[in-house]
């Protein structure tokens, strides 16, 4: 990532690339979202297999993760555990399933990857992947 805490196309393409290289190992279908710093959208990428409904969810667990600076599934679990719905932050893009990751640089969260196609846990597993390819 670059050292200004702001997170650039070239680090969104690279989160982007590396998820696809394990989805075209695999053979698997999925939709990779990258968000900035606020949660709103830098990259998208859908591949061949990939559900409909992953599109959004994808995008939906890069904005949670970004704006929470947690995991959607972190973000989910706390819900459920203290019994409040997602629905009390007032936009209808929280969601609460595993697969949206924040991207932190020196303490600060600069976006987040999320991924959906999967089971929970390749999403969750392959979209820490995304975000390694851009760590420092």
């Amino acid at each position: 990532m670059n050292s200004t805490y702001t997170l650039s196309h070239t680090d969104a393409m690279k989160i982007i690339h590396a998820v696809q290289a394990e989805l075209e190992k695999s053979g698997h279908g999925a939709a990779v979202a990258v968000t900035d710093a606020h949660g709103e959208l830098l990259a998208f990428m859908r591949t061949d297999g990939c559900p409909l409904a992953s599109i959004n969810n994808a995008i939906h667990k890069a904005f949670t993760a970004s704006r929470e600076r947690a995991e959607s599934g972190a973000v989910g679990a706390r819900a459920r555990e203290e019994g409040w719905p997602l629905s009390n932050f007032a936009d209808p893009r929280y969601i609460g399933w595993g697969g949206g990751v924040p991207l932190i640089h020196q303490g600060q969260v600069v976006g987040a990857v999320g991924v959906s196609g999967l089971s929970e846990a390749e999403d969750i597993t392959l979209a820490r992947l995304g975000g390694a390819a851009v760590s420092a």
